[in-house]
Parts: C-alpha cells; sequence; structure tokens
C-alpha cells in the first residue's frame, strides 16, 4: 500500500523541480532577449533610424504578442519572442538619439539604466526569497495598466505634458508591482509557461524604463 505521506512529498517534490525549472528558463531567456534587444536598439542608434510611430508600434506589438501568445507552446514561441523583443529595441532606438543629443542625455539614460536594473533585481530577489504570494494584485494590475494606456494615448494626442508624466509615473509603480506579480506566479505555479513568463517581465522592464527616462529627462530639465 502506497504511504499517502510519501506521496505527498513526491508531489511536493515534483511541483518544486518543475518550479525550479521554470524559473531558470525563463531568466535565461530574458537575459537572451535583453541583449538582443540592446543589440537592435544599437544598430537602430547607429543607423540613425527614424521611429516607426506609435500606430506601426502598437501594431507590430500586439501583433507578435498575439503570435507569442499563439504558439507559446512550441518552438515558434521563441521565434517570435525575440522577433516581439528585437522590434522593442529597434523603437527604443530613435529614443536613446533622442536624449543623448541632448545636454544632460548620457548622464540620464545611465541614471534611468541603473535604476531599472537595481528595480528589477530588487523586486525580483524579493519575490524569490521571501515567497510571498502577490496574486492578490492581478485584478488590480490589469486596470491600473489598461487605465495607464488609455492615458497615455490622451496624452500623446492631445500633446498634455502633465498627463504624460503621471502616466510615466503611474507606469513605474504599475510595472514595479507587475514584477512582483510575475515572479510570484512563477513561484507559485500560476505561470508554468517560461515564454510568456519571460514577455511579461521583458514588458515589465522596457515599460520601466522608459517611463523612468521620460520623468528623469523631466527633472533634469532636458525636456
Amino acid at each position: 500500500m502506497n504511504n499517502p505521506g510519501i506521496l505527498a512529498t513526491s508531489r511536493q517534490q515534483a511541483g518544486a523541480l518543475a518550479t525550479n525549472k521554470v524559473i531558470r528558463n525563463t531568466y535565461t531567456l530574458l537575459s537572451m532577449t535583453l541583449l538582443f534587444s540592446a543589440l537592435t536598439a544599437g544598430v537602430s542608434m547607429a543607423l540613425n533610424l527614424s521611429h516607426p510611430g506609435l500606430l506601426l508600434t502598437l501594431g507590430a506589438y500586439f501583433g507578435l504578442l498575439f503570435a507569442t501568445t499563439r504558439f507559446r507552446n512550441s518552438s515558434l514561441g521563441l521565434v517570435f519572442v525575440f522577433a516581439l523583443t528585437g522590434f522593442m529595441g529597434y523603437t527604443l532606438g530613435p529614443i536613446l538619439n533622442a536624449y543623448l543629443a541632448l545636454p544632460n542625455g548620457g548622464q540620464v539614460v545611465m541614471t534611468a539604466m541603473g535604476a531599472t536594473g537595481a528595480i528589477f533585481l530588487g523586486l525580483s530577489g524579493y519575490a524569490l526569497t521571501t515567497r510571498k504570494d502577490f496574486s492578490f494584485m492581478g485584478g488590480f494590475l490589469l486596470v491600473g495598466i489598461l487605465v495607464a494606456f488609455l492615458a497615455g494615448l490622451g496624452a500623446v494626442f492631445f500633446e498634455i505634458s502633465g498627463l504624460s508624466l503621471a502616466v510615466s509615473a503611474m507606469f513605474v509603480l504599475l510595472m514595479a508591482g507587475l514584477i512582483l506579480y510575475q515572479t510570484s506566479q512563477i513561484i507559485h505555479g500560476g505561470e508554468t509557461n517560461y515564454i510568456m513568463a519571460t514577455v511579461t517581465l521583458y514588458v515589465s522592464i522596457f515599460n520601466l524604463f522608459t517611463s523612468l527616462l521620460h520623468l528623469l529627462g523631466f527633472m533634469s530639465g532636458d525636456e
């Protein structure tokens, strides 16, 4: 007869191994996509490419995101992950060139980059070490991101600088929360697909960086 205690322990060990595998695969793929994104951003900057524009950016982003989600359980999903992150890196190139052309642009970019890295590592490390469950934040983050996204579109179309700054501040907080939430989901088995986990964390880092860039640029008087 099987011992219930042994079976329970075996299931816990299997679950822990699966979780560790998702964590390892997620952070490995995330590192690779960040490097690839940095490469495409560097190429975009070196060639002085122009920004594709808001509508084309949103269309390509959501199209590639849909394709990644559709094929998340196959090797083709990896292709779309790199297509998505590479495209986002390309769109970042013209933005960085614009900031670097400003008097204190280099300092602003480096500060935003350092702050983004520190925030991501700090929040991820906190979630991984404490193993707290942040799943309760899911609904709030979904609504908050939708509101911030719509407000951001309004700020662009109506050219309201104050609203644009407020949206950037909102995104800093929301992306910080999303990093905690997604890391918690991986730890507690809420997210078992490392491709989707990678995309969520990448988007969090990207939006966190660009939002900090906007805020720091404004505070330094470069904008």
